[in-house]
């Protein structure tokens, strides 16, 4: 397989996996606004910081971009990742902050009395 047809795989496989992610990230919030909080909200807060612990122990990467950086020269923040480079390089303030959000809204309504 070529360089770019290996990079283009992990360029799919990332967007996949970011698509998952959002939609659990976005899927908190829902629960914690119609106050539907589930063992699934509790399973996607869980999954986001197994998330968090990851990108911390590659000193805020992924790995699939450490892995797609042997294949790429690329100084772009979007070279791993089908997203508009914008979002990409803003990627984990403005996703971490939703998340935030979210989880202050289903803490606060899982302990209201």
């Amino acid at each position: 397989m070529s360089k770019e047809s290996i990079l283009f795989t992990i360029k799919l496989i990332h967007t996949l996996i970011w698509v998952i992610f959002v939609t659990i990230i976005f899927y908190i919030v829902y629960s914690g606004i119609t106050d539907t909080i589930t063992t699934y909200t509790w399973i996607g807060i869980g999954l986001i910081i197994v998330e968090g612990l990851v990108l911390l122990l590659f000193k805020m990467s992924c790995p699939l971009t450490v892995v797609a950086r042997n294949y790429s020269d690329s100084s772009k923040d979007n070279f791993d990742i089908f997203l508009p480079n914008w979002l990409a390089k803003y990627n984990k303030l403005i996703f971490t902050s939703i998340f935030v959000v979210g989880l202050i809204i289903v803490i606060y309504r899982a302990l209201k009395l």
